[in-house]
């Protein structure tokens, strides 16, 4: 094997490594976007978050000032 081509795997095996030890350790320090309510009942677990708005109970019309 040619000292040139050993060199170049060397490199290649350990650029890889770093690559894939940086991916796992960005997949650890991030949440899921499914699972983002459930972290924030863990971190304030004395409140209960408000309902989401679905835009249907809320009739803004009233507060309508240009009639």
């Amino acid at each position: 094997m040619n000292r040139n081509r050993r060199i170049f795997i060397i490199i290649f095996i350990a650029f890889v490594l770093i690559v894939v030890l940086i991916t796992i350790d960005m997949a650890r320090r991030t949440t899921a976007p499914w699972n983002r309510r459930k972290q924030l009942e863990r971190a304030l677990p004395g409140q209960t978050l408000p309902p989401p708005a679905d835009g249907i109970t809320i009739d803004t019309t009233g507060l309508d000032t240009l009639r």
